[in-house]
């Protein structure tokens, strides 16, 4: 059912965690499901990101989808971590199964969201970004 990337990142999740005084923090999650999301990014003053964690409520694929994404955009400037989709995030798992791939939209909105907090904080605009629209706060 799951790749052994999948059980990798599940069993021993990489980045897992907070991040103190963060440049960026983004809360998504899905009602249907229960998952909840958070991403912290650390970027620095040249807009690379030099620190990302996460904190996940949810199930397996959940878990790897969330410490693959912070994997993908570490070493990344702000809009190369745009770039970081959904389907970047299952192809680097080797794929999910079709019940699971709501799990990688959710990492890639978390993306999304702490890289909008990050702008908001520091009153810029990131190209091609758009407002969260499940950004659900406090967890």
């Amino acid at each position: 059912m799951y790749s052994e990337k999948v059980m990798d990142h599940f069993q021993n999740p990489r980045n897992m965690g907070e991040i103190e005084d963060p440049s960026g923090v983004g809360t998504v999650g899905n009602a249907k499901c229960g998952d909840i999301m958070r991403m912290f990014l650390k970027i620095d003053e040249s807009g690379v990101i030099r620190e990302a964690k996460f904190k996940t409520f949810g199930c397996g694929a959940a878990v790897a989808t969330s410490s693959m994404a912070t994997e993908l955009v570490k070493g990344k400037t702000v809009q190369e971590a745009l770039q970081v989709t959904n389907r970047a995030v299952m192809e680097a798992l080797d794929g999910l199964p079709p019940v699971k791939v709501h799990c990688s939209l959710l990492a890639e909105e978390s993306i999304h969201a702490a890289l909008w907090d990050y702008a908001e904080r520091n009153g810029i605009v990131i190209e091609g970004l758009e407002k969260p629209k499940a950004d659900i706060g406090e967890m």
